[in-house]
């Protein structure tokens, strides 16, 4: 049976103590009990393990707060002794910490609420979450994976087939309606396909996060699309119409008199979805002014004459 640890008493603070004074006094006990000043002391080394556990609990908000949720009710989900704590079906040699090789710094109790691993995401030798973190967190049973999405497939929606690994080692085919319109890294939810808590037999969730497959002909640019259009002087310069491809098809734009090299020209909402109910964003032109070359000779005898007017 894993006896419970009152990591409070330990430190010798309430329940209520603030972060300040639960700092004050691991301080005041480390130096107290710190086995270099306590040499031949039997149990001092042990007693000095006790105040760093109770404090790398009571120091973290996340690790206090799972900690102070058990509260009386830790012989019914953590006294493993009693026969009404049997049907939560925990697997006792998953965990270490129950004495031998697989033993840390600290107690069976600490581990079973957080995990041996517990600086890199509270996880048991087996990879799994320990039971107490599915109990206390139900989301910890939601999965996330990409979905990689075009384009097009963003703005009018999809099927997409996606396979999942079963425990059992059996491969499970799902089909995944992506709705039009999804914003880039939102997430689409596939209810009740997540993991299955050892705990109380609850499943989590599988959320997608969309990602986006690149283009060849648009650059992303935040929730506008970026395409490169080219003039020529003379069309920089008196301005007038041009062609531009969007997403939607080509569309036809006005290039403002004197624009230049670098400039943006907007075509309102023909840019990546931003969401349900809300205005698609922009496609943006970037202008490239492209200076001819083999001029023929009234070509060449315009922008002579441009040249001499420019030198009056």
């Amino acid at each position: 049976m894993v006896a419970y640890k009152d990591y409070y008493k330990i430190l010798g603070v309430s329940k209520q103590a603030t972060d300040k004074e639960i700092k004050a006094a691991y301080r005041k006990l480390a130096r107290l009990n710190h086995p270099d000043t306590n040499k031949g002391h039997k149990g001092a080394e042990e007693k000095f393990k006790e105040i760093n556990e109770a404090y790398e609990v009571l120091k973290d908000p996340e690790k206090r707060q799972k900690y102070d949720a058990l509260g009386p009710n830790w012989q019914q989900y953590g006294g493993f002794g009693n026969a009404q704590n049997q049907n939560m079906n925990f697997d006792f040699n998953s965990f270490q910490g129950f004495g031998g090789s697989g033993s840390s710094n600290f107690s069976d109790f600490f581990e079973m609420l957080f995990g041996q691993n517990f600086g890199t995401g509270a996880k048991t030798a087996g990879g799994r979450k320990s039971g107490f973190e599915d109990m206390l967190n139900p989301r910890s049973m939601d999965r996330e994976t990409d979905i990689e999405l075009s384009i097009e497939e963003m703005l009018t929606g999809t099927t997409r087939i996606i396979q999942k690994n079963e425990p059992n080692g059996q491969v499970k085919t799902l089909q995944v309606k992506i709705p039009p319109n999804v914003r880039l890294g939102s997430k689409i939810r596939v209810a009740g396909e997540g993991a299955k808590s050892n705990v109380n037999n609850q499943t989590g969730d599988i959320y997608l996060k969309v990602k986006l497959k690149p283009h060849p002909h648009f650059t992303i640019d935040g929730d506008n699309l970026l395409t490169d259009i080219t003039l020529s002087p003379a069309l920089a310069t008196i301005g007038g119409l041009v062609k531009v491809k969007t997403i939607d098809g080509e569309v036809t734009i006005k290039v403002p008199p004197g624009s230049q090299h670098g400039q943006m020209l907007r075509i309102k909402e023909k840019g990546l979805p931003q969401g349900k109910d809300k205005p698609r964003g922009d496609h943006l032109a970037k202008i490239k002014i492209v200076i001819p070359k083999n001029l023929n000779d009234q070509q060449k005898e315009l922008y002579n004459q441009i040249l001499n007017l420019e030198k009056h």
